[in-house]
């Protein structure tokens, strides 16, 4: 159970940094914190609707991984003695 628990809270670290890259990746929307820190200087080069999509489907997977370990940690947490 031990092995289980180490391999999942590693998982986890690697998708938080992961997840944290691609949010970052995605192209801003509107006058919000994109703009505050450059966002608004490259919304003259718009990304192709291929890469986007790409993105937000690679974002949505280790959003559904980490969401999963995290799940599975406290499950294990909560019924081991």
């Amino acid at each position: 159970m031990d092995a289980l628990r180490i391999g999942l809270q590693v998982i986890l670290v690697l998708t938080s940094v992961i997840l944290v890259l691609t949010i970052l990746m995605h192209k801003g929307r509107g006058g919000g914190m994109s703009d505050m820190f450059g966002g608004g200087l490259s919304s003259g080069f718009s990304s192709s609707g291929v890469a986007e999509r790409n993105l937000n489907r690679i974002t949505i997977g280790t959003a559904v991984l980490w969401g999963t370990c995290v799940i599975l940690l406290g499950l294990i947490q909560r019924y081991s003695f």
